[in-house]
């Protein structure tokens, strides 16, 4: 367990005791060592946009290689994505800029992702649909910023993030709760479905799914928001 004290409140940083998000495994013990390190939480999320937009670079060559080498870079950016919000507790640098600046990034590294893979695809293929697929998939993660963003302003004037999830609620019901594990989970190891579908060299098949399950996730976020679901 990491601690930090500071004049407000008292943080503390617990080892993952779950097996998802498989990412926590990863960006625990990389915490542990750049929270004793002088970076800040903007920093750490700026090295992880860098890292994901690196990864959908590799992406778009279209070849094996590269695709396992843009996987790796995409589980890098993803590890340090839950990196940069630990660190803000521990050192007591939250900020609304911060969390938006992290949105930001999730949302570029998204796009970016099935955009280059689209293209990549595309260009080993000789098929254009290749490239509309990866385009619809990016258009998807655009509209769940979006609803991010009409949210965030929405409950800005009244409570911080931070105390928006502390009194919303849990999902109640079966259905509730599948719509909460989708959302949650895909979006928290994705990068590992990535690396997986790429040691197969069946990565194409994102694009099919990706089209069609970025519209689903901003469905499942819009329905999440509405009822208040803890996040």
């Amino acid at each position: 367990m990491v601690k930090l004290n500071n004049s407000d409140e008292h943080y503390s940083l617990t080892r993952p005791n779950t097996l998802f998000p498989v990412t926590r495994h990863l960006s625990y013990p990389l915490t542990v060592l750049l929270v004793k390190l002088p970076v800040s939480p903007n920093q750490i999320t700026a090295l992880s946009l860098f890292l994901g937009l690196t990864a959908a670079w590799f992406l778009s060559l279209g070849t094996f290689a590269n695709n396992l080498i843009g996987a790796n870079f995409l589980i890098a950016s993803y590890t340090l994505d839950n990196c940069d919000g630990e660190i803000a507790r521990l050192k007591n640098l939250s900020s609304k800029w911060g969390a938006q600046f992290d949105d930001l990034a999730d949302w570029l590294v998204d796009s970016a992702i099935f955009t280059g893979l689209g293209y990549g695809v595309m260009m080993a293929d000789g098929e254009k649909i290749w490239l509309w697929l990866g385009l619809a998939a990016a258009a998807g993660a655009t509209v769940d910023y979006i609803i991010d963003l009409r949210f965030h302003a929405k409950h800005q004037s009244s409570q911080s993030r931070d105390q928006t999830a502390k009194h919303s609620r849990q999902p109640e019901g079966f259905a509730d709760w599948l719509l909460y594990i989708f959302h949650k989970l895909s979006r928290a190891d994705f990068c590992l479905i990535v690396f997986s579908l790429t040691l197969f060299d069946v990565l194409w098949i994102l694009l099919p799914l990706g089209a069609i399950g970025a519209q689903a996730y901003w469905v499942t976020d819009l329905f999440q928001r509405a009822r208040g679901w803890h996040t």
